[in-house]
């Protein structure tokens, strides 16, 4: 017999992702302790449990899966080649159709590209609180992107406008915004305060937030593809990401949901040691993760849902991307606001409406 925790290591499926294929009837324990719980494995589960794991990295569905399993085990040769044959012919299809679509975006993207586009000539130098800006990049730090695939999301969006600067960052599941007031000298660049925007790299965000230490102000230049942070006789510099950052605005746009707050202390510590669910292998959704399940009781409380509730009015978030957010916002409580099922779930803070984050719910079978 095998511990979960052994069945985990040798099979490659983590504990969190055996717990619920018990829970959905997939791959069942062998026994499981009456007192304290816990699961153990029979010597022939390891090869169902390899073979699970490797039907879920191809992407199969859950329901065809079961079948697979089921015929493996009675030795239903027909069926299991069957089964993988039907799936392997819808991946065919999706790739041929998936290389369809792509090829007509690219020649709808040739149309409008400018190839007589100009370099950036812009110029920007303002003057903003030192404690504002490092407030704003500890606000967003977290959702930048590290998929050397998208680079432009590897970076932090620095978008000038007006008396505001609004700092974003985003890797596609997630999505963080703050703000920050700025004095803009208009000098004679003869910048008018309207919108310019750059994208700042990672490691250069980190350069600057690690020179706003004190109350004092700190001067921000732009000039061209290069960005300028002063702080007393200190400063870094670097050149922009010359690529142009998502619509943002576009995509915080999000229709009215039911707003529940939460003492954020008393939340994460659910949050971290509440039972998970593991999520699909790879997919729109994103990477494989553990899962939070939430909603919102009667009474406008938020909860971490517990094993077995089928509540369908329960949001799935990636686990690791919330406690982020909720350490991200540097906040005593905050403010959880559930939309559409497949919504953003919106953190926002109680003192601002400028300071917020977005996380993308990850779609599971109840």
């Amino acid at each position: 017999m095998r511990s979960i925790g052994e069945m985990a290591r040798d099979s490659g499926l983590s504990v969190s992702a055996l717990r619920f294929y018990d829970g959905a009837a997939v791959l069942v324990p062998a026994w499981v302790d009456p007192v304290s719980g816990y699961r153990w494995y029979g010597p022939e589960q390891l090869g169902e449990s390899r073979l699970l794991a490797r039907l879920r990295r191809a992407g199969m569905p859950l329901a065809d899966i079961r079948l697979v399993l089921a015929g493996w085990s009675a030795a239903d040769t027909d069926l299991v080649r069957t089964l993988l044959r039907a799936h392997l012919h819808r991946m065919e299809r999706g790739l041929s159709d998936a290389r369809g679509e792509f090829s007509t975006i690219r020649a709808l993207l040739e149309r409008r590209e400018n190839p007589m586009a100009l370099p950036r000539t812009t110029s920007v130098r303002s003057t903003v609180s030192a404690r504002e800006l490092a407030a704003a990049l500890d606000a967003v730090r977290f959702a930048a992107s590290t998929d050397p695939e998208l680079p432009v999301l590897g970076g932090v969006l620095f978008d000038f406008e007006g008396a505001a600067l609004r700092v974003v960052a985003t890797d596609r599941y997630r999505m963080a915004v703050a703000q920050a007031g700025i004095d803009v000298d208009g000098g004679h660049d003869g910048h008018d305060g309207s919108r310019v925007q750059v994208v700042v790299p990672s490691p250069l965000a980190d350069a600057m937030r690690a020179l706003l230490s004190d109350d004092a102000s700190a001067r921000l230049t732009v000039d061209g593809d290069r960005v300028l942070l002063e702080t007393g006789d200190r400063q870094t510099a670097g050149q922009c990401l010359g690529q142009d950052f998502p619509d943002y605005r576009r995509l915080v746009r999000l229709p009215a949901g039911r707003r529940a707050p939460v003492d954020v202390a008393a939340f994460r510590e659910a949050v971290a040691t509440s039972p998970v669910r593991a999520s699909e292998v790879g997919g729109e959704d994103g990477p494989s993760c553990d899962l939070s399940m939430l909603k919102v009781t009667a009474e406008g409380v938020v909860t971490v849902c517990e094993d077995g509730d089928d509540d369908r009015d329960k949001v799935a978030v990636n686990r690791d991307f919330l406690l982020d957010a909720l350490d991200a916002a540097a906040a005593d409580r905050l403010v959880l606001e559930f939309g559409a099922a497949k919504a953003p779930l919106a953190i926002r803070r109680t003192d601002t409406e400028d300071t917020f984050s977005l996380l993308m719910p990850v779609h599971v079978e109840n």
